[in-house]
């Protein structure tokens, strides 16, 4: 496990959810997660196509920027991200860092069609059953933040509950360890989650690392569409935005600049 920032994190994330676990057990928390609405099929909304998918996010703040949207209504950036064209919607829950929480979750979840991606750093079951009851469809794992036993756990878990695994990797290692705990949906994040510097090349350079079948997803370093087009040409089936869409006035038309980029 990497350390730093990112070690810094996990920790206060699952700090935070052991604090939920005082309020609401895991055993009612398991009833609410297996009386949720059934997962939407997130691998087929991003199954490969002619066209890159968006997996647009809604994001108030990050570590490296600082605040970056207020987002008092998550519904109404969600129903315009769907708009645009959007194939999922990533919803930050972190709340220390990002301003995020389950509650956003909920209300995207409720308020739009597409399938749903749960981004925190997620680091044990409980968490993963937080996701399920909120309305989750998808769950990020980070390779970085988790032992090789932890992942391979965590990953089939959210398995067992009807969602995707969205498998979050940094280098060519990271991609043979999604690959042994057998992702099918697997991003590539350009900003090292222990610096939160950017590398825009890095998608690139692991292209043709990918455990053979995966879906691509690149994330981060995307502020035009030539970013996006860029991606696109080293691969990538879906590319993972948040900042330029949350800080650019007009999200739907953002999504469709993307997507036509």
């Amino acid at each position: 496990m990497r350390s730093g920032l990112l070690a810094e994190l996990m920790a206060g994330a699952l700090e935070d959810a052991a604090a939920r676990a005082q309020r609401l057990p895991a055993r009612t928390l398991e009833a609410q997660a297996i009386a949720a609405p059934a997962p939407r099929d997130a691998l087929a909304a991003l199954a490969p196509r002619d066209a890159v998918h968006v997996i647009a996010e809604i994001k108030r703040a990050s570590p490296s920027r600082g605040a970056l949207a207020e987002i008092p209504d998550p519904t109404e950036l969600a129903r315009a991200y769907e708009a645009g064209g959007a194939s999922a919607i990533s919803v930050l829950t972190e709340g220390r860092r990002f301003g995020g929480s389950l509650s956003d979750l909920r209300a995207v979840r409720e308020a739009v069609g597409l399938p749903v991606l749960r981004k925190d750093f997620i680091g044990n079951e409980y968490q993963i059953l937080e996701a399920r009851a909120a309305g989750a469809d998808l769950v990020l794992l980070i390779v970085a933040a988790l032992d090789q036993p932890v992942l391979a756990r965590l990953h089939a878990f959210i398995g067992e509950l009807g969602m995707t695994p969205l498998v979050e990797a940094h280098d060519a290692e990271e991609l043979d360890r999604a690959g042994e705990v057998g992702a099918r949906l697997v991003g590539v994040n350009a900003r090292d989650l222990t610096t939160f510097e950017l590398d825009p090349e890095l998608f690139g350079r692991l292209a043709d690392d990918f455990p053979p079948d995966a879906i691509r997803v690149a994330e981060s370093a995307v502020r035009t569409a030539q970013d996006v087009a860029r991606y696109r040409a080293d691969g990538a089936d879906a590319v993972l935005v948040g900042e330029a869409l949350v800080t650019g006035g007009d999200p739907a038309t953002a999504v469709r600049s993307f997507l036509e980029g």
